[in-house]
């Protein structure tokens, strides 16, 4: 009987044993690649394989070949880059970019390139695009023309990348400064602007309160050449005249007043004072 049972537990540890090599084996030869992610197999006889495996579990033969795990949806990078621009003044530039890889193209570029293939071809590539296209530019149209410059800079980074197999979704200037010279004469400029716009200012009041100091003085001259001739012409009339409207106008106004009280000339007027 013991005989017996020691025979039962062998036999289930041996069982036991080859479910576990067995599993072991299953599991090796099996991988997932997830989703937006593509596979390249690398076979240790036969090298990188020309196929690109999709998402999903997937077998392969196990200690031969390893699958190698390519992200394919869009990722952004931001690349500075210090230039020059046409008028020799330094300009810094970030460049935002979102980038993928060409699906069909996984096998050329895990072989020619690397895992790494980003760190490696869009810093690069990426100076060499802004360099050649901002020379073209003055610093004053890096600023007002900057829709321009950055399309510019998309369509020849563009088609850069695709020679490496990567396709650009997105190309944009985030960041654009100047050295310190220029940013100074820049503020020196808009200084020495504003002085000259007050000095004209300044210039164009003075002319017109000199018309109107011109103006005014021709009207007095006007009006005491038109008086010297009515003078001649009507003697001391026209000055008795304008003695009885102001004196016209003086009673008017003393009319209107209570504090003022008319005496006639002539007659006796009996004021009742306090005793």
């Amino acid at each position: 009987m013991a005989a017996a049972m020691a025979k039962l537990f062998e036999s289930i540890g041996k069982l036991g044993l080859a479910l576990a090599i067995g599993g072991g084996v299953v599991n090796s030869a099996l991988f997932n690649v997830d989703a937006g992610h593509r596979a390249v197999i690398f076979d240790r006889f036969r090298g990188v394989q020309d196929d690109v495996v999709g998402e999903g579990t997937h077998f392969l033969i196990p200690w031969v070949q390893k699958p190698v795990i390519f992200d394919c949806r869009s990722r952004p990078r931001n690349v500075p880059v210090i230039t020059g621009s046409k008028d020799l003044q330094n300009v810094n530039i970030t460049l935002r970019i979102l980038f993928r890889p060409v699906t069909n193209q996984l096998p050329r570029i895990f072989t020619s390139i690397g895992e790494d293939y980003d760190e490696r071809v869009l810093p690069s590539i990426t100076t060499e695009v802004l360099k050649a296209v901002v020379a073209r530019f003055d610093a004053g149209e890096l600023i007002t023309q900057r829709e321009l410059v950055s399309r510019q800079v998309s369509e020849d980074l563009t088609e850069r990348a695709s020679t490496f197999g990567l396709i650009l979704d997105d190309v944009s200037l985030t960041h654009l400064t100047f050295g310190k010279e220029f940013t100074e004469a820049v503020e020196m400029k808009q200084v020495a602007q504003q002085e000259a716009e007050r000095a004209r200012f300044v210039v164009e009041k003075a002319e017109q309160q000199k018309q109107a100091a011109i103006i005014s003085a021709e009207g007095d001259s006007q009006a005491a050449l038109l008086i010297a001739n009515s003078l001649m012409d009507a003697g001391d009339g026209l000055v008795e005249l304008r003695k009885l409207e102001a004196a016209e106008d003086i009673a008017f106004q003393l009319s209107r007043s209570r504090n003022v009280t008319y005496l006639p000339s002539g007659q006796g007027t009996l004021l009742q004072l306090p005793q």
